[in-house]
């Protein structure tokens, strides 16, 4: 019973700051690398932000010095810290696993983010 539930989103102003969170379940979360998705209407889902099970990060050139991904395996949970918020970052924004894995099939609600002031 793999879960993956986001929450944290919100509506902010353009520059604000939001912290994303995921809780994780029904795997042993600290072997995979997982990620940051978001999806917009009429969008493909994109990978905005991923890390390895050893802590290495990777950014999409839009967010690099904006976005911080993070993760506490003894937590069982992956951050998404959002600074310097842009409109055109609105999205619902998901994780999960950053690689192609049995994780795929699992996707949960997403958290919306709305940047508009």
């Amino acid at each position: 019973q793999v879960q993956l539930v986001e929450s944290g989103g919100g509506l902010v102003q353009p520059g604000g700051s939001l912290r994303l969170s995921c809780a994780a379940s029904g795997f042993i979360f600290r072997l995979y690398d997982m990620g940051w998705y978001r999806q917009a209407p009429g969008k493909q889902r994109e990978l905005v932000a991923a890390i390895t099970k050893d802590g290495s990060t990777a950014y999409v050139n839009f967010v690099k010095g904006r976005f911080a991904i993070s993760r506490d395996n003894a937590k069982n949970t992956l951050y998404l810290q959002m600074n310097s918020l842009k409109p055109e970052d609105t999205s619902v924004y998901y994780c999960n696993a950053a690689l192609s894995s049995t994780l795929g099939s699992y996707w949960g609600q997403g958290t919306q983010v709305t940047v508009s002031s």
